[in-house]
C-alpha cells in the first residue's frame, strides 16, 4: 500500500474552520510555550528554595527539602498529572474542589502546576550540588564579615553557585519544553495534541509529525542559542570558566 503524500495539506482548512491545519499547528505552539514557560519560572524559583534548604546546617529544614526532592523526583511526570488533574480536587473540600474543576483552562493550570513540582525536584538537586561544589570557605567567609545566614546565601554562595549549576539548568529548560507534551494526557491542545489530532483528521501522518519535529528543533535550538548568551554573560573572567576579556 502505498502512502499518498500531501505537502500542501499544511495550507487546508482544518475542520475546526479555526483556520489552516499549519495555523493550528502554530495555535498549539503558542500552548506549549506558554505551559512551558510557566512552569519554567515556578520551577526555578521552587527549585531554588529547596536546593537551598538542602544545604543548609538547619537539620529539619534538610529533612523538608530531601522529602520534597524525593518524592516529585521518583514520581513519574505522568502519573502526577492524573493525580494533580483527576485526584486533588477529589480531596479539597467540596466547594474548593468544584472552583478547581470549573477554572477556566484548568488543564493548562494543571498542566503548569505538575511540570513545575516536577521540575523543580531536578532543579533543586543540581541547585544542591553546585552550593556544595563551591569551596566551604566562601560562606565562612560571608558570615565572618557579619552576614547572617539568609545573606551570606543570597549575596555570596547562590550567586556563585547557579553559574556552575547553568549548563544542567538549559538541559531541565528545554526537557519542561518537551515534557509539557505529556498535557495532551488531560486534555490540553499543545503542539503535539494538534500534532496528532491533524493526523487523525487529515491521515497525514508524516507531514504532521515532521512539521511538530521541525517545530520543537527550531525552539530548543533558540533556547540553547540564549542560554549560552546567557552563560557568556554571566561568566567571571578567570573563574568557572569565564574567558579574559
Amino acid at each position: 500500500m502505498n502512502y499518498n503524500w500531501n505537502w500542501g495539506i499544511f495550507w487546508e482548512l482544518s475542520p475546526d474552520a479555526s483556520g489552516t491545519y499549519l495555523q493550528t499547528l502554530f495555535y498549539g505552539l503558542g500552548w506549549t510555550l506558554a505551559t512551558a514557560l510557566t512552569a519554567w519560572v515556578l520551577a526555578l524559583a521552587i527549585g531554588i528554595l529547596v536546593g537551598t534548604m538542602r544545604t543548609t546546617p538547619i537539620r529539619w529544614v534538610v529533612m523538608l527539602g530531601n522529602g520534597f526532592t524525593e518524592v516529585f523526583r521518583n514520581i513519574p511526570l505522568l502519573v502526577q498529572m492524573f493525580l494533580w488533574f483527576f485526584v486533588v480536587p477529589e480531596l479539597l473540600p467540596t466547594a474548593m474542589g468544584d472552583w478547581v474543576k470549573q477554572l477556566p483552562n484548568a488543564s493548562f493550570w494543571t498542566a503548569v502546576v505538575a511540570l513545575a513540582f516536577f521540575t523543580a525536584a531536578r532543579v533543586a538537586e543540581q541547585v544542591r550540588a553546585g552550593i556544595q561544589s563551591l569551596p566551604s570557605g566562601q560562606m565562612a567567609a560571608g558570615v565572618a564579615l557579619g552576614l547572617t545566614l539568609p545573606q551570606a546565601y543570597r549575596h555570596v554562595v547562590l550567586p556563585a553557585a547557579l553559574r556552575v549549576v547553568l549548563p544542567p539548568l538549559t538541559s531541565e529548560f528545554l526537557n519542561i519544553i518537551k515534557n509539557s507534551s505529556v498535557a495532551l494526557t488531560i486534555g490540553l491542545m499543545e503542539l503535539t495534541a494538534r500534532t496528532r489530532a491533524m493526523q487523525e483528521f487529515s491521515f497525514q501522518v508524516f507531514e504532521a509529525f515532521t512539521a511538530a519535529t521541525i517545530i520543537y528543533l527550531f525552539i530548543n535550538g533558540l533556547v540553547v542559542l540564549g542560554m549560552r548568551g546567557v552563560e557568556n554573560w554571566l561568566a567571571v573572567p578567570g573563574y568557572l570558566g569565564g574567558k579574559a576579556r
